[in-house]
């Protein structure tokens, strides 16, 4: 453990993907530094660990259910409540990382166990929802959810509000929608990518006539393939960058308010980090706080430096294997000596 000099740290690190929670990264980084007041604080910009990071912030109750995943297999889903809020994140059940790589399929994958998801939490007496939608497995424009539904999304839709936590802006079809920027990482070829359009485009056509307004062009319709445009289309609901919303819930600004020294960080930072991911919405809170970026890899260091992190730590080692370093003993130990290589300089 390092003396850092430092009176008082808030960590706020996403999660190293296919490695590291978010809280074991934070935990990680706090073992080893020395100050008397040290803050960890779970993070997520609406994909993975979204459910954990908000009933961390919220403290909220977990509710486990049976649910269909992608390819309707039944499987134990979790969503949180907090008061009349549920907290949702798709990947629970739609999640592309509960589907073998062999068996992936947009074509075939369905968004059914979010709509059962959202009915059970409706039942308990939600009548708020946060949905996260990273880390789909689908691209079925969120037709499975409103199929398992029923008729209950008709008074869903008029009881219940929605805030979806998701940073990504594309519209639902075209060239920039679902199908074509998103499908081929979940299997699909560029003939199913064709394919999935076309079905994209019709499904809009036909709600458009329904409800007399279309949302397919609204920034996030094309989010989780698609089920962006059904929330916002069928349950009017309202689309925020998701680290930012929970950057909101938590206080962070009250919270980083007297601290020295914030540290933030993710799996890989490059330009694409300055894009509005995590660590560059928590750089847009700092004022006259010391800012880290403690990330598994980096590309672009000076690129993160001009941003205004005051450091730029990498954990990987240059020459060690990708996966050597995404075993989670390994990737602790890395962290530890990277941080403790930077103090001594």
């Amino acid at each position: 453990m390092m003396k850092s000099g430092y009176r008082k740290i808030v960590i706020a690190c996403d999660s190293y993907k296919g490695c590291l929670t978010s809280r074991e990264v934070n935990d990680t980084i706090a073992g080893a530094l020395s100050a008397p007041e040290i803050i960890t604080l779970e993070m997520s910009d609406g994909g993975e660990g979204m459910l954990d990071a908000f009933l961390s912030a919220m403290k909220g109750e977990r509710v486990r259910i049976h649910a269909h995943d992608a390819l309707m297999r039944w499987t134990e889903a979790e969503y949180g409540i907090v008061d009349n809020t549920a907290i949702i994140e798709i990947a629970q059940t739609a999640g592309l990382a509960l589907i073998e790589p062999e068996q992936r399929n947009p074509m075939k994958a369905t968004s059914w166990g979010v709509g059962e998801m959202i009915v059970n939490a409706y039942r308990r007496g939600v009548t708020h929802f946060i949905v996260g939608l990273g880390g789909s497995a689908t691209s079925d424009c969120g037709i499975g959810m409103l199929k398992a539904m029923g008729d209950d999304w008709k008074t869903i839709r008029r009881e219940c509000s929605f805030v979806l936590a998701s940073d990504v802006t594309n519209p639902l079809c075209g060239e920039n929608g679902a199908a074509h920027v998103f499908a081929p990482q979940k299997g699909a070829d560029s003939k199913m990518v064709e394919m999935l359009d076309a079905r994209a485009r019709k499904f809009a056509e036909v709600s458009a006539k329904h409800f007399g307004y279309d949302r397919s062009e609204a920034p996030g319709a094309g989010a989780a393939g698609g089920l962006g445009y059904a929330f916002l289309q069928y349950f009017n609901a309202k689309a925020r960058p998701g680290a930012e919303l929970l950057l909101e819930k938590i206080g962070f600004d009250a919270l980083i308010q007297n601290a020295d020294l914030v540290i933030t960080g993710e799996g890989h930072s490059d330009r694409q980090t300055l894009m509005g991911k995590l660590p560059q919405r928590i750089l847009e809170h700092v004022t006259n706080q010391k800012i880290w970026l403690v990330s598994g890899g980096v590309s672009d260091r000076q690129a993160m430096l001009d941003a205004g992190f005051d450091r730029v730590i990498q954990v990987t080692p240059d020459n060690m294997p990708l996966d050597m370093a995404l075993k989670p003993d390994v990737a602790r130990n890395n962290m530890i000596k990277a941080i403790i290589m930077e103090e001594k300089q």
